[in-house]
Protein backbone atom coordinates (compact mmCIF):
# COMPACT_ATOMS: atom_id res chain seq x y z
CA UNK A 1 0.00 0.00 0.00
CA UNK A 2 2.52 2.63 0.93
CA UNK A 3 4.73 1.56 -2.20
CA UNK A 4 1.43 2.55 -4.09
CA UNK A 5 0.81 6.11 -2.29
CA UNK A 6 4.61 6.73 -3.00
CA UNK A 7 4.56 5.62 -6.83
CA UNK A 8 1.30 7.73 -6.95
CA UNK A 9 3.13 10.95 -5.17
CA UNK A 10 5.80 10.32 -7.95
CA UNK A 11 4.23 10.26 -11.29
CA UNK A 12 1.78 13.05 -9.71
CA UNK A 13 5.10 15.37 -9.24
CA UNK A 14 6.11 14.21 -12.62
CA UNK A 15 3.32 15.46 -13.87
CA UNK A 16 3.59 18.59 -12.22
CA UNK A 17 7.18 19.27 -13.99
CA UNK A 18 5.43 19.85 -17.13
CA UNK A 19 3.92 22.64 -17.21
CA UNK A 20 6.35 23.72 -14.88
CA UNK A 21 8.97 23.36 -17.05
CA UNK A 22 6.88 25.02 -20.02
CA UNK A 23 6.27 28.30 -17.88
CA UNK A 24 9.93 28.96 -16.98
CA UNK A 25 10.86 27.66 -20.81
CA UNK A 26 13.76 29.26 -21.74
CA UNK A 27 15.95 29.60 -18.87
CA UNK A 28 18.93 28.86 -20.64
CA UNK A 29 20.77 28.41 -24.28
CA UNK A 30 19.14 25.60 -26.58
CA UNK A 31 21.37 23.28 -29.00
CA UNK A 32 20.51 22.78 -32.26
CA UNK A 33 22.06 20.18 -33.36
CA UNK A 34 22.63 20.10 -37.16
CA UNK A 35 23.76 16.46 -38.10
CA UNK A 36 25.93 17.14 -41.37
CA UNK A 37 28.99 19.47 -41.45
CA UNK A 38 29.04 23.32 -42.21
CA UNK A 39 27.61 24.64 -45.16
CA UNK A 40 25.19 22.28 -45.62
CA UNK A 41 21.17 23.08 -46.44
CA UNK A 42 20.37 22.09 -42.68
CA UNK A 43 23.13 24.11 -41.30
CA UNK A 44 22.19 27.17 -43.46
CA UNK A 45 18.82 27.04 -42.23
CA UNK A 46 20.21 26.86 -38.22
CA UNK A 47 22.24 29.88 -38.74
CA UNK A 48 19.67 32.02 -40.59
CA UNK A 49 16.95 31.11 -38.02
CA UNK A 50 18.97 30.70 -34.65
CA UNK A 51 20.16 34.58 -34.30
CA UNK A 52 16.02 35.71 -34.53
CA UNK A 53 14.93 32.86 -32.29
CA UNK A 54 17.79 33.77 -29.79
CA UNK A 55 16.42 37.50 -29.82
CA UNK A 56 12.58 36.16 -29.59
CA UNK A 57 13.11 33.66 -26.91
CA UNK A 58 15.89 35.69 -24.99
CA UNK A 59 18.36 33.26 -24.65
CA UNK A 60 21.29 31.91 -27.14
CA UNK A 61 21.18 29.32 -29.84
CA UNK A 62 24.57 27.45 -29.70
CA UNK A 63 24.37 25.38 -33.61
CA UNK A 64 26.73 22.49 -33.10
CA UNK A 65 27.37 19.76 -36.38
CA UNK A 66 27.34 16.21 -35.19
CA UNK A 67 27.92 14.88 -38.66
CA UNK A 68 28.25 10.94 -39.88
CA UNK A 69 26.94 8.15 -41.19
CA UNK A 70 24.44 10.61 -43.43
CA UNK A 71 23.27 12.09 -40.32
CA UNK A 72 22.35 8.88 -38.30
CA UNK A 73 25.13 9.98 -35.95
CA UNK A 74 23.60 13.12 -35.16
CA UNK A 75 19.78 12.16 -35.13
CA UNK A 76 20.80 9.28 -32.47
CA UNK A 77 22.43 11.86 -30.40
CA UNK A 78 19.27 14.12 -30.45
CA UNK A 79 17.12 11.04 -30.10
CA UNK A 80 18.49 10.16 -26.45
CA UNK A 81 18.44 14.04 -25.34
CA UNK A 82 16.79 15.12 -22.33
CA UNK A 83 13.08 15.87 -23.76
CA UNK A 84 13.61 19.39 -21.85
CA UNK A 85 13.40 21.96 -25.13
CA UNK A 86 16.46 22.67 -24.88
CA UNK A 87 17.26 20.06 -28.04
CA UNK A 88 16.45 20.84 -31.58
CA UNK A 89 17.68 19.29 -34.24
CA UNK A 90 17.78 20.58 -37.87
CA UNK A 91 17.22 17.93 -40.01
CA UNK A 92 16.21 16.64 -43.47
CA UNK A 93 14.57 13.69 -45.28
CA UNK A 94 17.31 12.42 -45.57
CA UNK A 95 16.89 10.74 -41.89
CA UNK A 96 13.94 8.79 -43.22
CA UNK A 97 16.31 7.46 -45.93
CA UNK A 98 19.47 6.51 -43.53
CA UNK A 99 17.59 4.91 -41.47
CA UNK A 100 16.65 1.89 -44.22
CA UNK A 101 19.53 2.04 -45.91
CA UNK A 102 21.87 1.04 -42.71
CA UNK A 103 21.66 -1.77 -40.52
CA UNK A 104 20.82 -1.66 -36.95
CA UNK A 105 20.14 2.14 -36.37
CA UNK A 106 19.41 2.50 -32.83
CA UNK A 107 16.64 5.19 -33.46
CA UNK A 108 13.36 5.20 -35.15
CA UNK A 109 12.60 8.16 -37.34
CA UNK A 110 9.59 8.70 -37.23
CA UNK A 111 8.60 7.26 -33.31
CA UNK A 112 11.35 9.11 -31.66
CA UNK A 113 11.24 12.43 -32.20
CA UNK A 114 8.53 15.19 -31.59
CA UNK A 115 8.16 16.88 -34.92
CA UNK A 116 8.11 21.04 -34.34
CA UNK A 117 7.74 22.51 -38.16
CA UNK A 118 8.70 21.76 -41.36
CA UNK A 119 11.79 24.31 -42.41
CA UNK A 120 11.88 24.49 -46.01
CA UNK A 121 11.96 22.42 -49.11
CA UNK A 122 14.15 22.22 -51.75
CA UNK A 123 13.35 21.70 -55.97
CA UNK A 124 15.29 18.86 -57.61
CA UNK A 125 15.25 19.22 -61.36
CA UNK A 126 15.65 16.06 -64.08
CA UNK A 127 18.56 17.31 -66.28
CA UNK A 128 20.24 15.61 -68.93
CA UNK A 129 23.14 16.50 -71.38
CA UNK A 130 22.19 17.31 -74.50
CA UNK A 131 24.84 14.91 -75.79
CA UNK A 132 22.15 12.04 -74.66
CA UNK A 133 19.51 13.04 -77.55
CA UNK A 134 16.52 12.69 -74.95
CA UNK A 135 13.66 15.11 -76.63
CA UNK A 136 11.52 14.60 -73.84
CA UNK A 137 10.85 12.57 -70.35
CA UNK A 138 8.67 10.10 -72.61
CA UNK A 139 11.64 9.73 -75.32
CA UNK A 140 14.34 9.01 -72.43
CA UNK A 141 11.64 6.33 -70.85
CA UNK A 142 11.58 4.84 -74.65
CA UNK A 143 14.73 4.79 -74.86
CA UNK A 144 15.79 2.71 -71.55
CA UNK A 145 13.50 0.35 -72.11
CA UNK A 146 15.09 -0.57 -75.47
CA UNK A 147 18.45 -0.33 -74.21
CA UNK A 148 18.00 -1.69 -70.80
CA UNK A 149 21.07 -0.39 -67.84
CA UNK A 150 22.84 1.51 -70.70
CA UNK A 151 21.94 4.72 -69.84
CA UNK A 152 23.63 6.24 -67.06
CA UNK A 153 22.24 8.45 -64.08
CA UNK A 154 24.88 10.56 -61.53
CA UNK A 155 24.36 11.27 -57.83
CA UNK A 156 26.37 12.79 -55.04
CA UNK A 157 26.51 8.88 -53.16
CA UNK A 158 24.44 6.27 -52.07
CA UNK A 159 21.25 7.46 -50.24
CA UNK A 160 21.36 10.91 -51.21
CA UNK A 161 17.96 12.36 -52.25
CA UNK A 162 19.53 12.59 -55.80
CA UNK A 163 20.17 8.72 -55.78
CA UNK A 164 16.74 7.96 -54.50
CA UNK A 165 14.68 10.34 -56.37
CA UNK A 166 15.94 8.43 -59.51
CA UNK A 167 15.24 5.10 -57.81
CA UNK A 168 11.82 5.93 -57.47
CA UNK A 169 11.51 7.35 -61.21
CA UNK A 170 12.78 3.78 -62.38
CA UNK A 171 10.22 2.10 -60.51
CA UNK A 172 7.10 4.39 -61.32
CA UNK A 173 8.17 4.22 -65.19
CA UNK A 174 9.37 0.29 -65.11
CA UNK A 175 13.00 1.26 -66.48
CA UNK A 176 16.70 0.02 -65.49
CA UNK A 177 19.30 3.08 -65.40
CA UNK A 178 22.99 2.56 -64.34
CA UNK A 179 23.73 4.35 -61.96
CA UNK A 180 27.32 6.17 -61.09
CA UNK A 181 27.34 7.48 -57.58
CA UNK A 182 29.94 9.72 -56.61
CA UNK A 183 31.71 10.83 -53.40
CA UNK A 184 29.81 14.46 -53.46
CA UNK A 185 27.71 16.62 -56.08
CA UNK A 186 30.81 18.44 -57.67
CA UNK A 187 31.89 15.65 -59.52
CA UNK A 188 28.67 14.15 -60.07
CA UNK A 189 27.85 17.67 -62.17
CA UNK A 190 30.96 17.91 -63.78
CA UNK A 191 30.32 14.99 -65.43
CA UNK A 192 26.83 15.36 -66.24
CA UNK A 193 27.61 18.62 -67.75
CA UNK A 194 30.71 16.54 -70.07
CA UNK A 195 28.17 14.36 -71.45
CA UNK A 196 30.25 11.31 -69.52
CA UNK A 197 27.29 11.00 -67.66
CA UNK A 198 23.45 10.92 -69.56
CA UNK A 199 21.14 12.18 -66.57
CA UNK A 200 20.95 13.51 -63.09
CA UNK A 201 18.35 15.06 -60.47
CA UNK A 202 19.97 18.30 -59.67
CA UNK A 203 19.00 20.74 -57.12
CA UNK A 204 17.31 23.87 -59.20
CA UNK A 205 18.97 26.55 -58.63
CA UNK A 206 21.86 24.32 -59.67
CA UNK A 207 20.82 23.64 -62.82
CA UNK A 208 19.09 26.47 -64.00
CA UNK A 209 22.53 28.28 -65.10
CA UNK A 210 23.40 25.40 -67.07
CA UNK A 211 19.59 24.54 -68.54
CA UNK A 212 19.78 28.71 -69.93
CA UNK A 213 23.64 28.31 -71.43
CA UNK A 214 22.30 25.27 -73.63
CA UNK A 215 24.80 22.69 -71.38
CA UNK A 216 21.96 20.82 -70.10
CA UNK A 217 18.63 19.92 -71.07
CA UNK A 218 15.79 20.25 -68.52
CA UNK A 219 12.93 17.03 -68.60
CA UNK A 220 10.64 18.11 -65.93
CA UNK A 221 10.84 19.08 -62.36
CA UNK A 222 10.34 16.82 -59.62
CA UNK A 223 7.80 18.68 -57.34
CA UNK A 224 3.71 19.06 -56.97
CA UNK A 225 4.00 22.33 -58.75
CA UNK A 226 6.15 24.57 -60.92
CA UNK A 227 8.37 26.18 -59.38
CA UNK A 228 9.23 30.06 -59.61
CA UNK A 229 12.34 30.77 -61.03
CA UNK A 230 11.61 27.89 -63.90
CA UNK A 231 7.49 29.00 -64.48
CA UNK A 232 7.59 27.26 -68.27
CA UNK A 233 9.30 24.00 -66.97
CA UNK A 234 6.24 21.66 -66.71
CA UNK A 235 6.74 18.91 -63.37
CA UNK A 236 6.57 15.42 -63.97
CA UNK A 237 3.26 14.39 -63.11
CA UNK A 238 2.12 16.81 -65.83
CA UNK A 239 4.59 14.91 -68.35
CA UNK A 240 2.66 11.57 -67.25
CA UNK A 241 4.82 10.50 -64.62
CA UNK A 242 2.54 9.99 -61.66
CA UNK A 243 3.88 10.30 -58.25
CA UNK A 244 7.32 11.50 -58.82
CA UNK A 245 7.21 14.11 -56.08
CA UNK A 246 10.55 14.10 -54.85
CA UNK A 247 11.33 17.61 -52.93
CA UNK A 248 14.23 17.11 -50.53
CA UNK A 249 12.72 19.14 -47.04
CA UNK A 250 14.26 20.47 -44.22
CA UNK A 251 12.20 20.54 -40.74
CA UNK A 252 12.92 21.16 -37.03
CA UNK A 253 12.61 18.23 -34.69
CA UNK A 254 12.53 17.93 -30.36
CA UNK A 255 13.30 14.31 -28.49
CA UNK A 256 9.84 12.40 -28.18
CA UNK A 257 8.25 13.41 -24.78
CA UNK A 258 9.28 17.52 -25.68
CA UNK A 259 6.21 19.12 -23.55
CA UNK A 260 3.45 20.05 -25.74
CA UNK A 261 3.58 23.66 -24.71
CA UNK A 262 7.64 23.83 -25.40
CA UNK A 263 6.91 22.21 -29.23
CA UNK A 264 3.83 24.74 -29.22
CA UNK A 265 6.21 28.17 -28.38
CA UNK A 266 8.56 26.85 -30.73
CA UNK A 267 6.20 26.19 -33.83
CA UNK A 268 4.92 29.86 -33.38
CA UNK A 269 8.06 31.51 -33.07
CA UNK A 270 9.66 29.58 -36.08
CA UNK A 271 6.80 30.22 -38.34
CA UNK A 272 6.96 33.85 -37.37
CA UNK A 273 10.46 33.39 -38.41
CA UNK A 274 10.38 31.79 -41.64
CA UNK A 275 7.79 34.14 -42.58
CA UNK A 276 10.32 37.42 -42.38
CA UNK A 277 11.51 38.46 -46.03
CA UNK A 278 15.19 38.49 -45.56
CA UNK A 279 14.92 34.96 -44.47
CA UNK A 280 12.84 33.67 -47.16
CA UNK A 281 15.67 35.77 -49.34
CA UNK A 282 18.33 33.86 -48.13
CA UNK A 283 16.62 30.37 -48.47
CA UNK A 284 16.55 31.21 -52.01
CA UNK A 285 19.95 32.51 -52.56
CA UNK A 286 20.75 28.63 -51.48
CA UNK A 287 17.64 27.24 -53.81
CA UNK A 288 15.48 26.68 -51.07
CA UNK A 289 11.41 27.82 -50.69
CA UNK A 290 10.40 28.57 -46.68
CA UNK A 291 7.66 26.36 -45.71
CA UNK A 292 6.84 26.46 -42.32
CA UNK A 293 3.96 23.86 -41.16
CA UNK A 294 2.17 22.60 -38.05
CA UNK A 295 3.92 19.10 -36.06
CA UNK A 296 1.30 17.28 -37.08
CA UNK A 297 1.83 17.99 -41.26
CA UNK A 298 5.35 17.17 -40.22
CA UNK A 299 4.70 14.19 -38.50
CA UNK A 300 2.45 13.18 -41.85
CA UNK A 301 5.11 14.26 -44.15
CA UNK A 302 7.37 11.55 -42.25
CA UNK A 303 5.14 8.59 -42.30
CA UNK A 304 4.67 9.19 -45.56
CA UNK A 305 8.17 9.52 -46.85
CA UNK A 306 9.35 6.73 -44.84
CA UNK A 307 7.11 4.49 -46.24
CA UNK A 308 7.82 5.28 -49.42
CA UNK A 309 11.74 5.45 -49.03
CA UNK A 310 11.92 1.76 -47.10
CA UNK A 311 10.15 0.25 -49.97
CA UNK A 312 12.09 1.75 -52.99
CA UNK A 313 15.50 0.92 -51.00
CA UNK A 314 14.00 -2.83 -49.96
CA UNK A 315 13.12 -3.63 -53.22
CA UNK A 316 16.10 -2.25 -55.08
CA UNK A 317 18.15 -3.92 -52.69
CA UNK A 318 20.32 -0.39 -51.84
CA UNK A 319 22.71 -0.47 -49.08
CA UNK A 320 25.00 2.27 -47.74
CA UNK A 321 28.72 2.48 -49.00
Amino acid sequence: MLRTLITALALGASNLCVPALAQTWPAQPIRFVVPFTPGTGMDIIARTVGPKLSERLGQPIVVENKPGASGNIGADAVAKSAPDGYTVMVGANTMLIAASLYKNVPFNPVNDFAPISLAAYGTLLLATNPKANFTSVQDMIAQAKARPGKITYASPGVGTPHHMSMELLKDLVGIDLLHVPYKGSAGALTDTLSGEINLMFIPIHVAMPHVRSGKLKALGVGAAKRHPSAPDLPTLGELGVKGAEVEMWYAFFAPKGTPAAVVGKLNAELRGILAQSDVKGAFDKQGMDASPSSGDELQSLMQRDFVRWANIIRKNNITAE
